[in-house]
């Protein structure tokens, strides 16, 4: 069941939480079962069958959970490390299985020339982020830093479904304890209002920007995976319409997902700030998904040592870091590619970094060059795009030779016309520097880089939902603001517009909201559910 479709927002939400509430009245634990109820019906709504390998991989990770606390307890660390690993195993097992094993022996089929049959895996939906957030449980269970004895709060920590789909990747001691307040099991009217304001700014922001950024993004790689030539504004007309289109769909996601607790009284994790404003590669990982890449931190590039042990090896750990989150958005080497090469952004970036802060230079020109930072940023995170969304390597090749230029540049002729009419001198000019002309799709054209100009500035100098909503504290916050990781050009916007309970704000948010439904004509998944 998706969050932008008519029986989710007609049926499925209004009954769980009108339920949940008439539920609450006869205790607590009866609350929960309905939401851990409620959620598997979520879950199964695509393939029930899947719902067995939610529930077994939930009774495990549950066990072993109960076996790390009580060894934590009597200091039996080797034993603990031992389970830890035996749970992990369990996890990356179930999760290889389902979404590597076609992949592997794909590969093996080629390299070897063998011919080893495996019949198609279906991924079961969600696997990476129940696995992940319940790999997060066992460690933090080891540490102590964490304990759960009752099966049905360990359900409902996993099973929740506003975050169980495409995340945020949250931790048992950020959800739980909300869960057990009393404000959790009361339909306070604030907590109603804040969040159907923020579903339906995600709601718009999925169905009318991102699915209606999809359609010039969409024929462009479809083309390129033909083996079409692609000219230059072909190319980073595809290229920047899923760059948008990506971003209005996760950072709606996001909202929706935050949107949805809160009508429970409950606040997730921001997940999503504005990480196209970022000025380096850095900061673009602090803003993009970010509990993911806390987990990546936390989970991988702190234990294989982090920056502890020098340069050389703190590269080393970002690569595999970087490699491993690219291989866990999908089975492919277009994302293995992705992630090194976000590998190696992060990588100069740092050496970058570590020559520069002493140039004196540099300092006395900050401005300038933190606008060229940001645009060196942002273009390098748009050809990793490319890579995440082709089907291939090929297919990426093709877009990014198109972006280069090295296939020309053209226009369609019905535009250059009109330019020959209307702006002569201007049109001679393009003329002479080698621009050309094809013959039909003018309006496609048009349209694309129309949104494109729409979208950009409103990625940019726009504040992000959780700013509109800062008042209130909307979410869990895991950013930790520094004026110097943003140009101030993008802060033009940031304080004028704020939520505030009252006619005219409710007025606006019916509007986001009513858009948002006449436009669920054609129901599309969120990008970020197939992983």
């Amino acid at each position: 069941m998706l969050f932008n479709s008519y029986e989710f927002i007609f049926l499925f939400l209004p009954l769980t939480l009108l339920g949940y509430y008439k539920v609450v009245q006869t205790g607590r634990e009866n609350a929960m079962l309905w939401l851990v109820l409620a959620s598997l019906f979520f879950y199964s709504w695509w393939n029930p069958y899947y719902l067995v390998l939610i529930l077994v991989s939930l009774f495990i990770n549950f066990l072993i959970g109960k076996i790390l606390v009580r060894t934590h307890q009597t200091c039996y660390g080797s034993k603990g490390m031992l389970w830890l690993s035996i749970g992990i195993g369990i996890n990356l097992g179930l999760l290889g299985y389902f979404k590597y094993a076609n992949f592997f022996v794909d590969n093996v089929n080629f390299l070897f020339g063998t011919d080893i049959y495996l019949s198609e895996i279906i991924l079961p939906l969600a696997i990476s982020f129940f696995t992940f957030q319940q790999i997060v449980y066992l460690v933090d269970a080891y540490k102590g830093i964490t304990k759960e004895y009752m099966f049905l709060h360990y359900a409902l920590f996993v099973t929740f479904f506003p975050q169980l789909i495409a995340g945020p990747i949250v931790h048992h001691r950020e959800m739980m304890p909300q869960f057990m307040r009393k404000e959790a099991l009361k339909p306070y009217i604030s907590n109603i209002s804040i969040g159907l304001t923020i579903f339906a700014i995600g709601l718009f922001k999925k169905t009318v920007l991102a699915d209606g950024m999809a359609q010039y993004a969409m024929p462009v790689f479809d083309a390129a995976e033909k083996g079409q030539v692609l000219t230059f504004f072909e190319a980073w007309g595809g290229a920047l319409s899923y760059t948008f289109q990506l971003y209005f769909d996760f950072s709606g996601y996001s909202d929706m997902a935050i949107g949805i607790a809160r009508l429970f009284g409950i606040k997730l994790p921001i997940n999503f700030h504005s990480p196209y404003k970022a000025i380096n590669i850095v900061e673009f990982w602090r803003r993009w998904h970010m509990t993911l890449s806390r987990f990546l931190k936390e989970y991988l590039y702190i234990p294989l040592g982090g920056s502890r042990h020098g340069k050389v090896k703190q590269y080393r750990n970002l690569i595999i870091t970087m490699l491993l989150g690219g291989l866990w958005h999908g089975a492919g080497w277009t994302f293995f590619m992705w992630g090194g090469l976000h590998g190696i952004y992060l990588i100069i970036n740092h050496a970058w970094s570590s020559v520069t802060s002493h140039w004196e230079v540099w300092k006395q020109f900050k401005p300038i060059a933190k606008l060229l930072s940001w645009m060196l940023t942002f273009t390098a995170v748009v050809i990793g795009w490319v890579f995440f969304r082709a089907n291939s390597f090929e297919t990426a090749i093709l877009i990014l030779q198109g972006m280069s230029g090295s296939n020309g540049i053209a226009i369609p002729s019905a535009i250059a016309s009109v330019m020959a009419n209307h702006m002569s001198e201007t049109w001679l000019i393009l003329e002479s520097a080698g621009i050309t002309t094809y013959i039909g799709g003018g309006m496609q054209f048009i349209y694309t880089w129309l949104w494109i100009a729409v979208l950009l500035p409103v990625a940019l100098f726009f504040p992000n939902t959780q700013q509109i909503m800062s008042r209130i504290e909307p979410a869990l916050s895991l950013y930790k603001s520094n004026e110097q990781n943003e140009l101030t050009l993008f802060k033009t916007m940031q304080n004028r517009i704020c939520w505030q309970p009252n006619i005219r704000w409710a007025g606006i948010i019916g509007l986001f909201g009513a858009f948002g439904i006449l436009a669920l004509t054609s129901v599309s998944e969120f990008l970020y559910f197939q992983f």
